[in-house]
């Protein structure tokens, strides 16, 4: 081997000596790296710079306290109770009237009322119908907890399809589904596709497909088909502009799809599959094609959609495999947090379904303001022309909407309970975890919980809240005729933040 050679004036240290040598110099080495690279962190750990030009320190009520409330104090949050004080109605508007002003054109009506008595503490034109935008999804969800019940879920099934070596992907109004493994402790893919395909391929090997009446074990190609007939009617509303389709607030409504009928779990916004039902099935198609490699088997190219009665009836047909999705409580509460239109509309359909309805956008409609009224809400001058409030034409009154929340928080139907969850929480979760974060609606963080509802001249604020006596209070807050781009958000979020810190007397 030829000697290494060293930099001039150096020599080469045999033996331990230069054992040692190396050692010292690659330690020094990571010191000089590492001295510049803690300097760089330190302030991770340290804290920010505190000199005069840092930012300013978060305001009081984002800091961690120095001191934790005694649990028995009277500064604590202690049990609702019957004997906590009712705010008084007059004091009460006064506050609000204060807060609840349009920024430019437009009016806000509003709503409050005791959650335990439903008596009303503040009332502007609470009957006034107007355009609710996302407020909307409140009846949804109270009309799918009330028919299906929150512990329900939906099931895609593969069956043995009409001819040998044919399986039928049947959608069974589950549009969380997932690509790749389930995740049971998921609401967004708790049903997976690639375990679909797994347990698919084993069906097969076991001779589920072998032929039309499931003898024999498959051979040579498998091929999928799409049995999407569960929804009926238009997939999509003509309600709903083609400018919202377009952008990705709604896309055709199918009873199976990724994500959603998003492209990517991780985007909510944008373009949507517009096939999200195909787009599922070529997914399915993709998964059981790996699958099914090991096992000597093949999968067609492509995926062919089959109508309703070409196939055995799904009832009756051999079941060859089956994921099932999150609970009907579980996507109501990822419905609200998010303020998803797609999931809306399914739910819409689902519900009608399981009132013994057909799965149509019409009849999505029926049921839900059916379930509205055996709720014991008044219907009168309610106009919906679709589930989710993206329509425009959607009217529904803000006392409508704080009926709906108050049947949730204090009615008799405990099934309900199930949609609390969901309500986002004001400046930590869901839409509204972007807001309530300076001074003017600091007393409703972390306490406020309310759907919002934006359109492009409409803001709504429904839900509800434990005012600083520790009394419920349910209320409505729906702006129409706004100007576009203006503050209007902020007056919502401090009148809910008046309720909050209210011991208005």
């Amino acid at each position: 081997m030829k000697p290494r050679t060293s930099p001039e004036g150096t020599r080469p240290v045999p033996g331990r000596r230069r054992g040692i040598l190396v050692l010292l110099l690659q330690s020094l080495l990571v010191a000089a790296v590492a001295l510049p690279a803690g300097i760089a962190v330190a302030p991770a750990f340290l804290g920010p710079d505190r000199s005069p030009d840092a930012s300013r320190a978060a305001p009081p009520w984002q800091q961690v306290p120095a001191t934790l409330s005694d649990s028995n104090g009277s500064d604590g949050i202690g049990p609702l109770t019957d004997t906590a004080p009712v705010p008084a109605g007059a004091a009460l508007s006064d506050r609000l009237n204060e807060t609840l002003r349009t920024d430019g054109g437009g009016t806000f009506t509003g709503i409050v009322q005791d959650a335990a008595t439903g008596q009303v503490l503040f009332d502007r034109s609470a009957d006034e119908a107007r355009i609710p935008a996302s407020n909307m999804k409140l009846l949804t969800a109270s009309a799918a907890l009330r028919v299906m019940g929150p512990d329900h879920r939906f099931s895609t099934r593969v069956l043995a399809g009409p001819t040998p070596g044919s399986v039928v992907l049947a959608g069974g109004g589950d549009v969380l589904l997932g690509a790749g493994e389930s995740d049971p402790g998921a609401v967004l893919g708790r049903a997976g596709l690639a375990t679909l395909a797994q347990a698919t391929v084993r069906a097969l090997q076991d001779g589920g497909a072998g032929s039309g009446d499931g003898g024999g074990a498959a051979t040579g190609t498998v091929r999928v088909l799409l049995d999407d007939s569960l929804f009926t009617g238009p997939p999509l509303r003509q309600a709903w502009s083609p400018e919202d389709v377009a952008a990705g607030e709604m896309a055709s409504v199918y009873p199976l799809a990724l994500n959603s009928a998003r492209f990517d779990p991780a985007k909510t916004t944008g373009p949507r599959p517009q096939d999200a039902a195909m787009t599922a099935a070529e997914a399915f198609a993709a998964r059981l094609t790996a699958a099914a490699a090991a096992a000597g088997l093949t999968v067609a190219p492509g995926v062919a959609r089959v109508q309703a009665g070409a196939t055995p009836d799904s009832a009756h047909a051999k079941v060859l495999a089956e994921v099932q999705s999150a609970t009907v409580g579980q996507q109501v509460d990822l419905m609200l947090q998010t303020s998803d239109n797609y999931l809306a509309e399914v739910m819409g359909r689902m519900t009608a379904l399981g009132a013994g309805r057909p799965g149509s956008g019409d009849d999505a409609i029926a049921a839900v303001l059916q379930q509205v009224k055996d709720l014991g809400v008044s219907t009168d001058a309610l106009r919906a022309a679709d589930v989710s409030g993206l329509a425009p034409a959607d009217q529904v009154s803000a006392r409508q909407l704080t009926d709906v929340v108050r049947a949730m928080t204090s009615g008799t139907d405990t099934r309900l309970r199930a949609a609390l969850a969901g309500f986002p929480v004001a400046g930590l979760t869901g839409t509204l975890g972007g807001r309530y974060t300076d001074a003017a609606t600091a007393a409703g963080a972390g306490l406020v919980r309310a759907k919002t509802g934006t359109l492009n001249t409409v803001i709504a604020l429904s839900g509800y809240v434990v005012d600083a006596d520790g009394r419920l209070l349910v209320f409505s807050f729906v702006g129409n005729g706004l100007t576009p781009g203006a503050a209007n958000k902020a007056a919502l979020d401090r009148s809910a933040s008046v309720l909050a810190g209210c011991g208005c007397r």
